[in-house]
């Protein structure tokens, strides 16, 4: 097994197939020549498939990590003076946790290297809420992203085309022969990532509800349990915290909406939903990095907002420049008086990328100023006609269907309903 000119596309796919345990050289060997055009992509959508329906074991998983890595380089962040430590979601709607926790933690004494994306159906994508700073520069250079590390404490980028290009290549592959549900590859791709960033710790945020891209608790939570293996093995200290997406988190869903209020929390203000996971993600965070700092007493300070700025300064935007929006607006009213007792994030989502906030596919562009303010959220009491969201568009005609979807996504009680926590669990190493 050691010559790995023994291997082509269809033997590996035959054995993993046939259920067999690929050996490291041959998941190398694929991935690379994947990654380099000599393995087409039939035979690669047909191993994903074959993954798919079979799994990997332990060693199969941490082999096709390390040649996801492989396939690209590693940031080496050893020149950084302060801990590094990142956090990374699953994807929701409203979850701009990142435009607030890369800042606080900076507060907190360490360095964040967080490399983000872009959203894609339902969900919100980091990089697209900072374009709405205009002139800001995800793009940066192996040294530009260590430079920026050391003077302002935190970098929040793109991924860029050398940190795992078989995960990208992959991805949009999976994408399209329905692959992507697959915890071994999620797991993988998520981890190659962040194992090539150079970190020395990662806090996963794994979604769980409607609004996620996982909506069971027993997938989420045999997700988080291969992510924090896959990172300890590798030497990042990692662990998980499960938090509930099955209400929009925060008030505002869309790119400059989400930053409004995020910018609102790092000035001292924010909705309790939004601060709690924001606390807990930093806590966690503090926790790995070795840091005592309190991340909710420097966050009520106000303290933080500079920070951000001068982050979003040193990625070439004005963080005074207005911000864009959109011209039209529109109420959807309550349909009845009660309580409120459900918002399906996943509906209120769609919605906002109907209105132009969200893409559907990885080309179409965004309307930064689009979105929806939820100007009710759920354990609230609302009267009939009463507003429950604002939404925002260029397009007024847009308004109809976005207008049906939110009162689809709507329930309602007599009574007051009981929450249910936020903070699922938590996974990891204890020590």
């Amino acid at each position: 097994m050691a010559n790995q000119s023994r291997w082509d596309g269809a033997s590996v796919i035959l054995a993993k197939r046939d259920g067999l345990e690929l050996p490291a050289e041959a998941i190398q060997w694929f991935i690379h020549n994947y990654t380099i055009g000599t393995v087409p992509e039939e035979q690669a959508a047909a191993l994903c498939m074959a993954v798919y329906f079979n799994g990997l074991s332990e060693a199969e998983l941490l082999a096709w990590t390390n040649a996801m890595i492989d396939s690209g380089d590693r940031t080496d962040l050893s020149a950084v003076h302060r801990p590094t430590i990142d956090k990374h979601s699953t994807g929701g709607v409203g979850d701009k946790v990142s435009l607030i926790l890369v800042p606080l933690m900076i507060a907190c004494g360490a360095a964040v290297p967080q490399l983000a994306g872009r959203g894609l159906g339902h969900t919100g994508g980091t990089t697209d809420k900072l374009a709405a700073h205009p002139g800001f520069n995800a793009s940066l250079s192996p040294e530009a992203l260590i430079a920026q590390l050391n003077s302002v404490g935190g970098v929040i980028g793109a991924a860029g085309d050398r940190i795992a290009p078989a995960d990208a290549k992959l991805y949009q592959l999976r994408d399209i022969t329905a692959t992507v549900a697959s915890i071994p590859l999620i797991a993988s791709s998520i981890m190659s990532k962040k194992i090539a960033e150079g970190t020395q710790g990662l806090v996963l945020d794994v979604k769980v509800g409607a609004g996620a891209f996982m909506t069971d608790i027993d997938q989420a939570t045999e997700l988080a349990e291969t992510m924090v293996r896959i990172g300890n093995d590798a030497g990042v200290r990692t662990s998980a915290l499960l938090t509930a997406m099955d209400v929009p988190l925060g008030r505002m869903v869309g790119n400059t909406l989400e930053v409004d209020e995020a910018i609102d929390t790092l000035k001292g203000g924010g909705p309790a939903d939004l601060l709690e996971v924001t606390l807990a993600l930093a806590e966690e965070m503090n926790r790995l990095a070795g840091l005592t700092a309190d991340p909710a007493a420097i966050l009520a300070s106000g303290d933080v907002f500079p920070i951000y700025e001068q982050m979003i300064a040193a990625q070439g935007a004005d963080p005074r420049a207005p911000l864009p929006r959109c011209e039209h607006t529109h109420e959807v009213k309550a349909p009845t008086a009660g309580w409120l007792v459900g918002m399906n994030a996943r509906t209120v989502g769609l919605a906002s990328m109907r209105l132009g906030a969200g893409r559907a596919h990885r080309e179409d562009s965004i309307d930064l100023g689009a979105g929806i303010e939820c100007l009710r959220k759920p354990g609230e009491e609302v009267a009939l006609d009463e507003p429950v969201f604002k939404l925002h568009a260029s397009d007024p005609d847009l308004f109809s269907l976005a207008n049906e979807m939110l009162l689809e996504s709507l329930s309602f009680s007599k009574s007051q309903p009981t929450l249910p926590p936020l903070i699922i669990k938590r996974v990891g190493p204890t020590h």
